[in-house]
């Protein structure tokens, strides 16, 4: 059945169950361990939600083409497949909690940041006070995600990133972690959301060019890279749109395990959300197509698989159209 993803600040039911859905899939076992898993360490059970987190840290070390810079393109950003990658993620999260609550009309919410950085002092966002995600502080010390070493059940970060990007365990298993503002000062703005939706193709390309241009990475023209944040290019503000939003929240939100922190799904469903009201306007296009060359773009192109170690696999085209899972109560 299609859900339909609501602002969390209007959806009390959505809130609460997102929250219930996460502290309920932080106890659940996946089924693998950490070594099947290629984490360094004793062999220990994976909770469901740490297997998303692991599943992201490896996609930021895999490589496109294989053998090149992660930093330049990997399995799920820095190129074409960044808003796709994440929509399949988004799902099989939702799917989760679906399953775990036993609500299959739950939706993820999602947090509509650029509303927070209108307000010229986004630290006082209401997503950050305790009825919702908690505070900031190492650890996060309120809320439901606050961290308490007596309580098993408590919000429990178990996966980090290893000076070199790699998933690793956490040693000992510590709290979650949050620096708001602290990295960059502000959140996107509204009138930063119209610009990007508002971005033309390059003159003389073609429609899909819209989407992203080649070489399909950090520098490349397009609604992709702007909504990702990597241009337009300024070395006084280096991020921009998503990327400042990870940055803006700091901690462990500025890593490669970035979805330990619960504000990742709701930042992402907001990305999602965007990208929506984008392929509205303009029409469900993507590039690269399949004419593109495999030994450069394969696992980007819009037939390659996006593989997933936590359900079926899709393909960038056939995420598209998402209305048959899911669909925004308001698009941009």
């Amino acid at each position: 059945m299609s859900v339909v993803r609501r602002n969390i600040l209007t959806d009390a039911a959505a809130r609460d169950d997102y929250i219930e859905g996460v502290l309920a899939l932080k106890q659940e076992e996946s089924g693998f361990t950490t070594q099947q898993l290629g984490v360094p360490g004793p062999a220990v059970p994976v909770h469901t939600y740490d297997q998303f987190v692991i599943w992201h840290c490896w996609t930021m070390m895999t490589p496109i083409p294989p053998g090149g810079n992660p930093d330049d393109r990997n399995a799920a950003h820095a190129g074409p497949i960044f808003l796709p990658w994440h929509r399949v993620m988004l799902g099989l999260l939702e799917a989760k909690i679906q399953k775990i609550l036993d609500k299959p009309g739950f939706a993820l919410p999602y947090w509509d940041w650029a509303a927070d950085g209108d307000l010229g002092s986004p630290t006082d966002a209401t997503v950050f006070t305790e009825h919702y995600l908690g505070g900031d502080g190492d650890p996060v010390s309120t809320g439901r995600f606050a961290f308490d070493p007596a309580d098993p059940a408590t919000f429990t970060v178990r996966i980090e990133s290893d000076p070199g990007g790699m998933p690793v365990q956490a040693d000992p298993p510590r709290g979650l972690s949050r620096f708001l503002a602290a990295d960059w000062p502000a959140l996107p703005t509204g009138s930063e959301v119209k610009s990007t939706l508002a971005y033309g193709p390059p003159s003389g390309s073609g429609p899909a060019a819209r989407y992203d241009t080649l070489d399909f990475n950090v520098s490349s023209r397009g609604f992709r890279n702007l909504l990702e944040g990597w241009i337009p290019s300024d070395p006084a503000r280096p991020v921009h749109m998503h990327n400042q939003v990870h940055v803006w929240i700091s901690g462990d939100m500025a890593f490669g395990t970035s979805p330990n922190d619960p504000a990742f799904y709701l930042h992402h469903c907001n990305v999602d959300r965007i990208w929506e009201g984008w392929m509205t306007r303009y029409g469900r296009i993507y590039s690269p197509d399949m004419s593109f060359p495999a030994n450069r773009f394969k696992g980007e192109r819009i037939d390659d698989r996006i593989v997933s170690p936590l359900g079926a696999h899709a393909t960038p085209g056939s995420v598209l159209d998402f209305s048959a899972v899911c669909t925004y109560d308001v698009l941009p």
